[in-house]
């Protein structure tokens, strides 16, 4: 179980993203640099208790409109091997020290556990309370096999990142996140699972919207 501290983050989530997103494809925000808020998101527990997992989803304000930013993050307290290009930037927590931050689709503790998520064997947590489940967040999987623990490719485009295990199985995570029409977030057409959550939109209002989909491949003839 994670424990959420009430202390400081010098430099905080918001001035590592802001410095982060624009190398990214999927940015689509102003020239001059993004100007983010804080929108929602979830966390989920490392089993061994080492990792902090978070799904932060921020508003950029900078572009013609605002747009939502789904940020899959870790935290760790020593750098993760052979993840140099997914360092976000490094930290001081007010509790637990210096801190790496990585972005998630390239931590595979992010990936096992977001896999165990959709197929129900974790829980989503409240983004800022400690033990608490985040009923906001549903998940589905219509498959019948286990969802591979390990995606060894990820490829970056201007909407999502994918991931991709040994079978074909590919893990799309959605970069920029769209409100369901009508509130509720529906499977995607061809996915066989998916993860949905909530966030603010710029109004106050609360939207929710798909943020994962799992892709299976479809059976040998």
């Amino acid at each position: 179980m994670a424990v959420i501290h009430r202390t400081t983050l010098k430099p905080t989530k918001l001035e590592l993203l802001t410095a982060w997103l624009p190398s990214r494809p999927w940015y689509h925000g102003g020239a001059e640099g993004p100007r983010l808020t804080r929108a929602g998101g979830f966390r989920l527990d490392d089993p061994q208790g080492e990792v902090g997992i978070e799904f932060m989803v921020v508003t950029d304000a900078s572009g013609p409109g605002p747009t939502a930013y789904l940020a899959p993050l870790t935290y760790r307290g020593a750098p993760l091997d052979g993840a140099e290009h997914a360092l976000v930037g490094t930290t001081e927590h007010g509790v637990l020290g210096r801190r790496w931050v990585y972005d998630g689709c390239h931590d595979p503790v992010l990936v096992a556990e977001s896999a165990a998520l959709i197929e129900g064997r974790a829980q989503a947590q409240a983004q800022s309370l400690t033990d608490t489940p985040d009923r906001e967040v549903t998940r589905a999987h219509a498959g019948e096999d286990p969802v591979p623990a390990v995606f060894t490719a990820v490829d970056d485009t201007r909407e999502h990142t994918e991931l991709s295990a040994p079978d074909g199985t590919v893990l799309r995570v959605l970069r920029t996140l769209r409100p369901a029409p009508d509130g509720t977030p529906l499977p995607e057409p061809g996915a066989s699972g998916h993860v949905a959550g909530a966030w603010d939109l710029p109004d106050g209002t609360r939207a929710q919207g798909l943020m994962v989909l799992l892709l299976t491949p479809p059976p040998a003839p």
